[in-house]
């Protein structure tokens, strides 16, 4: 499920979202209606191991969802690679469904095109209001200071995963806490003939979340405080190579990760390949691959130095689904009647135990279910040590060019390629010279 969630913000078309204006959804109204009271259409994004199991997961949820209320609604799992360019579309084109499934990390990007619909006081408080929510999921849901343009449905955050019998074999006996016990814990992997990390150097929204937590332990960001990028800070730079240099000069990444996109990474952690995957909630991926979870434990991603908190200590992005509503939905009664419905208790349980991830909605949170150590380490991340990704306009466009620019430093790497602090500042400096004026 992660896995798809990876590629999903990287499927980023620049000129797409530049042209998105606000005129779309599910009418060419503008301004929502009740034409067809009874019916709804929902793009989910795809959480499962594939499409066949989200809908396994979702159409009885829908069903009931219809008993309750006399609404059927009509799913269609959209693939990452393919869901932001068809929200995108449907902005410009006016064809679109009435409630969708958005990655938190677009939650800028689209609030700017004026087509979603604004969560304000009113419309929280038909879904039991603002509070029943965390503040690091909503943290994610659009542009600071404007209402936001989505609400939280699932929530996930980075974990180290790492393979217990690899560790014993290398005589490792605990998890590595920083970077540099990464570092040397790899050394000791290596000596055993096993991969020591696994990364997707080609999937553009990978790179991102890993740069991003680089850069917050460097006390730097890619944005300033109003807005404009600032890739070529000289503590980003160091950031952005100190992330490569896992490939390039310590060698615990495998050269031929600079072409994994497609969670093949996954797949080596959960075959016994790889000792250890930075990853979003990844349980029931490694379930479905068949790898039994007394064969890994979960700690929580390095840092710098110390522990895990705020400031330079963050390790991980808050990592997430919203559900959205277009605004000129035929529904906007429904839509909003669908919304609370998969945000209640009830269904928060059930739709994030089956996606192994976290419930954004607190008191389904506090749900014994969720209290497993697997979940103990996300939680706490997402409680103590995630940031939310600059909720910026452009941040569609930031993921597409600094992703980019990663991808094509890692792909030095692998050929053998100097990667210096002066190769990464020109790939940075290209990446932002791709950003719209602020």
């Amino acid at each position: 499920m992660r896995s798809i969630r990876a590629a999903a913000t990287g499927a980023v078309t620049l000129s797409l979202v530049l042209a998105a204006t606000a005129c779309g959804g599910g009418s060419s109204s503008g301004g929502g209606s009740g034409d067809s009271p009874k019916t709804l259409t929902y793009w989910a994004s795809n959480q499962g191991a594939s499409i066949a199991v989200d809908k396994q997961v979702l159409q009885p949820e829908l069903d009931k969802f219809q008993k309750q209320t006399g609404i059927k609604v009509k799913l269609e799992v959209v693939p990452w690679s393919d869901l932001l360019n068809r929200i995108l579309t449907a902005t410009t084109s006016g064809q679109g469904p009435d409630v969708l499934n958005i990655g938190n990390t677009w939650s800028a990007s689209l609030q700017a095109t004026g087509a979603l619909l604004p969560w304000d006081a009113e419309n929280f408080d038909k879904i039991g209001g603002r509070d029943r929510f965390v503040d690091s999921a909503l943290g994610s849901t659009g542009a600071q200071g404007k209402d936001p343009a989505a609400v939280p449905l699932y929530s996930m955050a980075y974990a180290l995963y790492y393979n217990k019998k690899i560790f014993a074999d290398a005589g490792i006996s605990k998890p590595p806490a920083t970077w540099d016990e990464l570092v040397a814990d790899g050394k000791k992997i290596k000596a055993k003939g096993k991969s020591p990390l696994g990364a997707e150097g080609s999937n553009l929204s990978e790179n991102i979340h890993h740069v991003f937590v680089f850069a917050k332990q460097r006390g730097a960001d890619f944005f300033t405080a109003d807005g404009k990028p600032d890739f070529t800070n000289p503590k980003v730079v160091d950031a952005v190579k100190a992330y490569v240099d896992l490939m390039a000069k310590d060698k615990v990444i495998p050269a031929g990760d600079a072409e994994y996109a497609q969670n093949q990474s996954v797949s080596d952690f959960a075959k016994g390949k790889q000792a250890m995957l930075l990853w979003q909630s990844a349980a029931a991926n490694l379930k479905s691959q068949g790898m039994s979870e007394d064969a890994y434990g979960i700690a929580p991603v390095p840092v710098i130095s110390g522990t895990p908190g705020t400031g330079t200590q963050v390790n991980s992005m808050v990592a997430g689904i919203n559900l959205a509503v277009f605004k000129n939905t035929h529904n906007l009664d429904g839509a909003t009647k669908f919304v609370k419905f998969m945000t209640s208790d009830d269904e928060q349980k059930i739709l994030n135990k089956a996606y192994s991830s976290i419930p954004p909605v607190k008191s389904a949170q506090a749900d014994p279910a969720f209290g497993s150590s697997a979940n103990a380490v996300l939680k706490t991340t997402l409680a103590t040590s995630a940031a939310a990704l600059p909720q910026v306009p452009s941040e569609s466009q930031f993921e597409t060019a600094v992703g980019t620019a990663v991808k094509d430093l890692f792909a030095d790497a692998a050929a053998g390629r100097s990667v210096t602090t002066d190769t990464v500042k020109a790939a940075l400096t290209k990446a932002q010279q791709q950003m719209p004026a602020a």
